[in-house]
């Protein structure tokens, strides 16, 4: 044991380093070090060296007893060299690794797939974003644009072939798509796999192609797109336009495409959820005794009672006046803020009534405002 390395030197870390952090140095000297990609002359002798101490360092126990005995302490350890001693345990992405020396394809050395299929895939999906005015995404409105669109070509389905017997299976490949490679070295046999070179990973081979896409499988134009835009919609929110997104490949369907609204703000409307928010002005004679005024809401004007004494910021309620709910349920109310003017130019007539107003309220000391007022100081 004494020609060997401290496992704590061997990758790089202290003796107090987490689990994050031995994992990564390990992680780090494995790639480095593979001797299918290092091309040290050391490299084998160095992977199996970081192995052994990963293997100890990444199992608690085994930490433990060679932390409290060093290398003594592992004589009865079930220690192994490269990838003899290897379970698995403890090294849940060890595949990525391999995953990272062979393009993502192939077997890692416990037998797990590290590929993926090149069967379809569904294309991504677009986002567009869109402008409407209030009123539209009170009520709701149709929509159209125009929009460059990859769609199935008509005339071969995306086969890209001119009819379905210029469809071959690819002689490379049998038609899987995939070229399996072994590769042999000291830690065993591995296996790689990678897209065929002569179908593109398609497992077949066209004898003549398609004459409206040339082969491709589909076809590029310009589409106007019809859009409903539902009524309650608010800024932020999607609307889904299913098969307009990216097209798919290796005959995958189109993803689809997401329009993000944004609504303009309204010169006096405002709106809260559901609710409509307004202020509307009244006159202080009006809150004082009390009246009866048309209230414009988004449905048109509609007929409210302002109640005698109503203050200044009282909040009055025209139920199911708001906007539409967009789950179905009632629609929201319309919220009016009352604002109490005052009048800063009066008529002789107006003046002469406002004087004898004030006249009475001085001769009534005892329940005026400002007699009221001045007794909260006594």
């Amino acid at each position: 044991m004494a020609d060997k390395r401290d496992y704590y030197e061997v990758l790089g870390v202290s003796r107090d380093a987490s689990e994050d952090e031995i994992k990564k140095a390990y992680r780090k000297l494995a790639k480095k070090y593979h001797p299918d990609v290092s091309k040290e002359k050391d490299a084998e002798e160095k992977f199996k060296e970081v192995n052994e101490a990963y293997e100890v360092l990444s199992d608690p126990q085994k930490k433990q007893t060679y932390d409290q005995f060093g290398f003594a302490g592992m004589d009865g350890a079930n220690m192994g060299s490269g990838f003899e001693g290897f379970t698995g345990a403890g090294f849940d992405d060890f595949g990525d690794i391999f995953s990272s020396f062979f393009g993502g394809m192939g077997t890692d050395p416990f037998g797990r797939r590290t590929s993926s299929s090149n069967g379809p895939r569904r294309g991504n999906d677009r986002l567009m974003r869109m402008d409407i005015d209030f009123m539209d995404a009170c009520f709701g409105k149709s929509a159209s644009f125009d929009l460059n669109v990859e769609e199935t070509c008509a005339h071969c389905g995306g086969t890209g072939a001119d009819s379905p017997s210029d469809i071959q299976t690819c002689s490379t490949c049998g038609g899987s798509g995939r070229i399996l490679r072994q590769q042999r070295t000291g830690f065993g046999v591995f296996q790689t796999q990678s897209a065929c070179p002569d179908c593109n990973g398609t497992g077949k081979r066209i004898r003549k192609v398609c004459p409206d896409c040339n082969g491709r499988g589909y076809i590029r134009s310009n589409r106007t797109i019809n859009v409903d835009i539902p009524a309650g919609i608010n800024s932020g929110q999607r609307v889904r336009v299913p098969g307009k997104g990216e097209r798919g490949v290796n005959g995958g369907p189109n993803g689809d495409l997401y329009i993000e609204i944004e609504v303009r703000p309204h010169e006096k409307f405002e709106r809260e959820g559901k609710n409509i928010l307004l202020e509307i002005p009244i006159s202080a004679v009006d809150a004082t005794l009390g009246t009866t005024v048309d209230v414009p809401t988004i449905h048109g004007e509609v007929t409210m009672k302002i109640p005698a004494g109503t203050q200044e910021g009282t909040i009055l309620r025209l139920k199911e006046k708001g906007v539409e709910d967009l789950r179905g349920g009632k629609p929201g109310d319309q919220l009016c803020s009352v604002h109490i003017q005052i009048d800063k130019k009066l008529s002789a007539r107006e003046r002469e009534l406002y004087q004898q107003l004030q006249e009475l309220q001085k001769q009534n000391t005892k329940d005026n405002i400002w007699t009221k007022f001045k007794k909260q100081f006594n």
